[in-house]
Parts: C-alpha cells; structure tokens; sequence
C-alpha cells in the first residue's frame, strides 16, 4: 500500500508541472489539429492526442507537452493494473477502478466529462469554444486522480477496520485461554492454603492435650535423706 501512496503522490507532482503550463498544451494542440486540417471536432480521446504528436507537431515545445499528457496517462493506467493486485477489492474499489479504466481507454470519449471544483482546469479556458473543444481532454487526469485518491482512502480504512477488529478477537481469545488457568490456579491455591490451616489446627490441638494432661504426682516421703 505504501508503494501505491507513494506512485500516486510522484504522478500528482508530475500532474502539477503539467497544470502550470496548461496554456502551452492547449496551443499545442491548437498548431497540431491545424497541421491535420482537424479544427472541427472536439479533442474527444487519448488516441486523438496521441496521432497529433506522431503525425503533426512540428515544434519540440508541441511535442514535450502533448507527450507529458500521454506519460502521465500511461502512469495511471499502470496504476490502476497495480491497484487490482494490492487489494481483493468489493464493490466500491472495483467500481473506482472500473471509472478509471474506462476514462483511460485510449478511445473513449472524453468530450462530455468535465472536471469540477475544486478543479478549476475548465475555467483557465478562455472562450467558450475553447471549453467546448478541450474541455474534456484537461479535465481526464484531475478526475481519475480524484477517484485513485478515494480508492486510496477507502482501502485504508477498510484494512484499518479489519486490522483493528482481527486484535479485538485475539485478545477475546487470550483471555477466554487464560480464564481457565487462573481459576485452577486460585482453586489449587485454595486447597493448599485450607490443608495448611487444618494441619495447623491439629497441631495445635494436640499442644493443647499435651501441656493439659495432669501429672503423676510423687508419693509422699518424710524429710530426710532416702535411698
């Protein structure tokens, strides 16, 4: 769990970097779908940013930008894969990473999602035509975050509760275990104590009877000296 943590918080710093220069990838995929004859249609899928940077961009800052997206992609769709070996899962976390894979999917349409506060990626788009062509592309990575974050919380807290609940019946069991012997113990330290206490007493009865029992007297003799 702590190797997935510590994944999910290098992709966020990743993310970061790639938010600060928002702008930069917006223009590149402004020159890019230029260079296709692609100005219609919305940046609707991965795959979409992908033949841009294979096949149209010209400029080095076009490409390490459109690549940075498509890295950063590849990052949670591998965590996602690392995610479903860490834990079993239940119906919560299967359905996070089921949100995630389909967001992921090379050619799913990202036109309709939209991310939303406290994100506020959609907005630093300029004019209106601008959200409605790449509004869906920057709002992919904010959301699987979102979810792969409350994967992360949900799972802790069910493995906390499980942890927690496994000691409690331990200790239940150990003193259940130890019950028993305490209680022969206190029953054989009775006994004894009782066999010491009537041994005692018939110690002392018997001092008793020995210094009570009256003693032969001597017969009487007259002064004087006797054989």
């Amino acid at each position: 769990m702590n190797e997935v943590v510590e994944t999910l918080r290098n992709i966020e710093q990743n993310y970061k970097i790639f938010q600060q220069q928002q702008f930069t990838f917006t223009r590149a995929l402004d020159h890019t779908r230029e260079e296709a004859h692609d100005l219609i249609r919305p940046v609707a899928t991965i795959v979409q940013v992908q033949v841009y940077k294979d096949h149209h961009c010209i400029s080095a800052t076009d490409r390490r930008i459109l690549n940075m997206f498509i890295s950063i992609c590849n990052d949670l769709r591998n965590l996602c894969q690392k995610l479903e070996t860490v834990h079993p899962g239940d119906h919560v976390t299967n359905g996070l990473l089921e949100r995630c894979k389909v967001l992921l999917n090379d050619s799913n349409d990202l036109s309709a999602i939209r991310a939303t506060y406290p994100h506020g990626v959609v907005n630093y788009l300029s004019f209106e035509e601008a959200r409605k062509t790449y509004g869906g592309v920057v709002s992919l990575i904010p959301i699987v975050i979102d979810h792969l974050k409350e994967w992360v919380t949900y799972t802790k807290r069910h493995l906390l509760h499980q942890v927690s609940h496994g000691c409690a019946i331990s200790k239940k069991g150990a003193s259940t275990s130890q019950k028993p012997s305490s209680v022969r113990f206190a029953a054989h330290s009775s006994i004894s104590n009782k066999n010491a206490v009537q041994l005692q007493e018939k110690d002392f009865q018997k001092f008793l009877l020995e210094n009570q029992r009256p003693k032969q007297k001597s017969p009487w003799r007259p002064p004087g000296k006797h054989p």
